[in-house]
């Protein structure tokens, strides 16, 4: 009876004790966040996004650039990735991926049974999902410690995604040696083709390589990628996912490598559009207008790192740049410059632009060009020379004075006094030649014609007639007479003169020239495009005038060694004091083609004066 009494009394104490313990648990338990709330404040499982190569196309459609920093990844959505490449990774690394909930409670007894054998951390017992969150979001470091939060991420994952998009981040994930993620950039690299048309040998052998990417380096230790190639057809056979037949084809294939590496063409042209993506940026999310309005040195440079950030945020993402280029002219540009301008310190560059569609087909960053390097066709401002006359001067003239095309002009010597100097331009060689037609002191660039034009016109009126070019190295500073003959402090680049050449082509209108036709998403969404809106700068009866002057310059005058067969050719040479600089700027029925030659650091090149370097260039891209 004692025994009863005192085991009820035991028992309504355990209970009243329980049901104390349960009202103060409940209580926490209200305080207490769950498990997937507290794995989330740490990593984001519900957004994985991979970085992606990025590609840069030609006109024809052709890769001419694969853009990528650390990783090499194409990714593939799970319906393009190969069965085979799946089935040897599900069966070497996880034969109950489709079974279980993230873990593998069999596997990883069986690892802590040989771990304890050995006395340390032999085998890891991990599933496909505890390897992708390793890689995802954990170290490698084999402790009991991440193996513990690797279970724990997985289980959590497996609630967020399905079993084919696991396996798919998975593949695109994992590292394949030499800077190489996922399958279908390791079939490329190591293959030159797409994982699709990868053999069953190929495919084991490439699946050998993550297990361990430097031990089984394909390109260094090919017989040890070729032993694990072997087991993994093995236990492909044994898991049914090959027949024997496949299997005994597949061990008597022979592993033939065909390295690919990046494909990175047309330096020149790409280095470009590099620039010109970020401006497209700038210009499509308001970076802009932001840097307009900032007040401070210091808020600019934030900016400017915020809109760096974001074009490498989009390189990641896999972007697809569709570009104008011309692969044939690019090519011949490059060939020609090095044909006519030998000298090892002389530079060039020619800008090719289809004033039709108002693109950049072609556009060289002198001799030797490697990518990023510094590019005389866009960031070398020089000045123009002469080949600013039909902008400056006679343009504005035939516009604001409505003269005919047979008008003289003055073309003996003249003096003006500017800031309390006198400023006496002469031709060349110091001829004086009386009253000339406007065709003739164009076609033989006679100076003095212009500076009196200039003055006439007005100078800040002229200037305003350059302000729809947008000429980015042009100020205020150059607003005197010796501007008349290419005489400012910085000038313009290849880029922005050839640009601005195109109105003669467009009827006095002028549009900007871009090398990016489109940028969409690895989907083929399109993201960016730029606006394209043309500016009258003059008449069509002001252009049909130059159109005729800048034929004569070619038919007659300066520029007869750049004749070509064309319906219409035309265009304006150009060379400043003591040779530093020697242009041409001309157009065809399709093409308006600049092309400067002189030296990085300014000097003389009379010597090549008489070659004319310059004039042969153009024939050769035009002709």
């Amino acid at each position: 009876m004692l025994k009863s009494i005192t085991g009820w009394t035991l028992s309504s104490i355990i209970f009243i004790a329980f049901i104390f313990l349960m009202i103060e648990v409940s209580a926490e338990v209200k305080e207490v966040k769950s498990l997937s709330s507290v794995i989330n404040e740490q990593v984001n499982l519900e957004e994985i996004v991979l970085s992606n190569n990025s590609l840069i196309y030609d006109r024809n459609g052709d890769v001419i650039s694969e853009v990528f920093r650390d990783e090499n990844r194409v990714y593939l959505p799970y319906e393009e990735i190969p069965s085979v490449v799946i089935d040897a990774f599900i069966a070497t690394e996880d034969q109950r991926f489709f079974e279980h909930k993230g873990y593998d409670a069999i596997g990883i007894a069986r690892a802590i049974l040989a771990n304890a054998r050995h006395d340390s951390i032999e085998e890891g017992g991990s599933t496909v999902t505890q390897q992708l969150v390793r890689n995802l979001f954990l170290t490698h470091d084999q402790t009991y410690n991440r193996k513990l939060s690797e279970i724990l991420y997985a289980h959590e994952l497996e609630k967020n995604y399905t079993k084919e998009e696991i396996i798919e981040l998975y593949i695109n994930t994992i590292y394949f040696s030499n800077g190489i993620y996922g399958i279908e950039a390791a079939s490329r690299f190591y293959f030159n083709k797409p994982s699709e048309r990868l053999t069953v040998a190929e495919a084991a052998f490439l699946s050998a390589v993550p297990n361990n990417p430097s031990h089984y380096d394909p390109l260094r230790n090919s017989e040890q990628t070729k032993l694990r190639q072997q087991w993994i057809l093995q236990k492909m056979l044994e898991a049914s996912y090959v027949t024997s037949e496949q299997y005994e084809e597949a061990l008597d294939e022979s592993i033939v490598l065909n390295v690919s590496p990046k494909t990175d063409l047309h330096p020149d042209y790409v280095t470009y559009v590099h620039s010109e993506f970020t401006e497209l940026i700038a210009e499509s999310e308001g970076f802009n207008q932001k840097l307009s309005q900032a007040s401070t040195e210091e808020a600019r440079q934030d900016i400017q790192r915020s809109l760096d950030e974001r074009v490498q945020q989009l390189f990641k993402e896999g972007i697809h740049i569709e570009t104008a280029l011309d692969p044939f002219l690019q090519n011949l540009a490059i060939k020609s410059i090095h044909r006519q301008v030998p000298n090892s310190d002389v530079q060039a560059s020619a800008v090719v632009l289809d004033h039709h569609s108002n693109e950049i087909v072609a556009i060289t960053g002198g001799k030797d060009y490697r990518k990023f390097d510094f590019h005389r066709g866009y960031q070398n401002p020089r000045q123009p020379g002469s080949a600013i006359k039909p902008l400056l001067v006679y343009a504005p003239y035939f516009e604001d004075f409505d003269v005919p095309i047979q008008s003289t002009i003055n073309a003996d010597n003249v003096c003006y006094k500017v800031s309390g100097e006198d400023y006496c331009p002469k031709n060349y060689g110091g001829a004086q030649y009386g009253m000339v037609p406007l065709t003739t002191a164009l076609k033989h660039s006679y100076n003095t014609p212009a500076v009196r034009i200039l003055d006439r016109v007005g100078i800040e009126t002229a200037f305003d007639y350059l302000a729809p070019f947008s000429f980015s190295h042009v100020g205020e500073n150059d607003y005197n007479l010796s501007s008349a003959l290419g005489g400012f402090s910085h000038g313009m680049t290849p880029l922005e003169l050839t640009s601005a050449y195109t109105t003669f082509a467009n009827g006095g209108n002028f549009q900007p020239s871009y090398a990016i036709r489109s940028v969409a998403d690895k989907d083929g969404n399109v993201l960016y495009t730029w606006e394209k809106e043309a500016n009258r700068v003059w008449s069509q009866a002001t252009n049909d005038k130059m159109r005729k002057l800048l034929s004569e310059v070619m038919e007659s005058g300066t520029a007869r060694r750049a004749q070509v067969s064309a319906p219409y050719s035309g265009g304006k040479t150009g060379t400043t004091n003591n040779y530093y600089d020697l242009w041409f700027v001309g157009l065809t029925d399709q093409y308006t083609t600049g092309v400067w030659v002189g030296k990085d650091k300014r000097s003389s090149i009379a010597h090549l004066n008489n070659q004319a370097p310059h004039l042969q260039i153009w024939r050769e891209l035009m002709r």
